[in-house]
């Protein structure tokens, strides 16, 4: 009898030993929540839904396979990618598309040829990447002779200069700051969006404290805080082409700001076109309003039915057909990876036991 009164009272003292340190745990939890800082939670904050206005439509050559874009001084300049001999820098006159001045990218030294990527302008030199090459080239803006060449590891993609660093993407999530004359990395921030990592980041436009990019292989462009990393607009830029165009073309790649006009010029892949667009607010649905019931008809004739409206169908647009070569990076992947340190993600509370409420009244 001895004996089992002890162990029933052993076995009291672990039950409140255990209620003890829940309640601390789940007191910790809380503790650690709640002394997460609001302003990193304000940076997975949804990005602001917008849609391209189109202003005007120009032609585009469609045999340029564009990787990078900008304007300058009234003239647009465009690197265009391809390995087969193709590659292209591209002065061009923004209205007609007409070619101003071209060259091709020569092949190195093993006689294999270099893929045109991203494009910045630096003062007066324009600095291009390459996809697999490893090597970015240096011009004279006015004539394209070739200044200087820096190296890099990895992919190039998007390229443009914010007015202190060149900004730089590979295909992954993460934008790379390098310094404009040694092209030495100054630093790097990832993107996110909802709190995850965007993946994929192509052709690049510095505006102000944001960069804006494509998204390859998808109709969307992105704008993206240059210091936090987070993407605060998310614009829809599909249906540009028509179906017949689209089946002719590859992906939109290409953004190129006019700061005179607060406008955007936007095109792509073996695009025939490029549009003068502004990025607008995606208009609000409202909700359908309702029609007072009326008195039913004191005549006793029957009342004709009210034919039915049938509702329109839209088309499903066809898919794009995507770069045949260029692949992403292997770290690409549609899989959703933990949130960087950027992002700050909250301790979930944890549960008392089921047995708190009996476990109390010994206490």
């Amino acid at each position: 009898m001895k004996t089992f009164a002890t162990i029933a009272h052993a076995s009291c003292s672990c039950i409140r030993l255990f209620t003890l340190t829940a309640i601390v745990a789940t007191l910790v939890g809380v503790a650690i929540t709640s002394s997460v800082p609001r302003s990193v939670h304000a940076q997975s904050q949804a990005p602001t839904e917008l849609q391209v206005q189109v202003l005007s439509v120009r032609p585009h050559d469609p045999t340029a396979f564009t990787q990078g874009l900008l304007l300058h001084d009234g003239a647009l300049y465009e690197s265009t990618g391809r390995d087969m001999g193709e590659a292209r820098l591209r002065k061009v006159n923004p209205i007609t598309g007409a070619a101003l001045h071209e060259i091709y990218l020569p092949p190195n030294e093993h006689g294999e040829y270099y893929w045109g990527e991203g494009l910045a302008r630096v003062a007066n030199r324009l600095v291009q990447l390459t996809y697999l090459g490893q090597v970015a080239f240096v011009y004279d803006i006015d004539s394209f002779r070739k200044l200087d060449e820096h190296s890099y590891s990895g992919q190039g993609w998007g390229l443009c200069f914010d007015g202190e660093h060149l900004v730089m993407s590979n295909g992954t999530d993460r934008l790379t700051f390098r310094d404009p004359d040694s092209f030495e990395v100054t630093g790097s921030v990832g993107v996110t969006v909802d709190g995850r990592p965007l993946r994929r980041i192509n052709e690049l436009e510095c505006v102000g404290d944001l960069v804006y990019a494509n998204v390859f292989l998808t109709n969307t462009i992105v704008a993206i805080d240059r210091a936090s990393g987070n993407v605060t607009q998310r614009i829809d830029a599909s249906g540009l082409l028509t179906p017949e165009e689209a089946a002719r073309a590859d992906v939109l790649n290409g953004i190129a700001y006019d700061p005179d006009q607060d406008t955007f010029l936007i095109t792509g892949k073996w695009w025939p076109k490029l549009f003068e667009v502004r990025f607008v607010p995606v208009p609000t649905q409202q909700p359908p309003t309702s029609t007072p019931t009326r008195p039913p008809p004191t005549a006793t004739r029957e009342q004709s039915p009210t034919p039915s409206v049938p509702t329109p169908t839209s088309s499903p647009r066809p898919s794009r057909t995507p770069s045949p070569t260029k692949q992403p990076t292997a770290t690409m992947t549609a899989t959703p990876s933990p949130t960087p340190s950027v992002t700050a993600t909250s301790t979930p509370e944890r549960p008392l036991p089921a047995f708190l409420p009996l476990a109390l009244v010994g206490l």
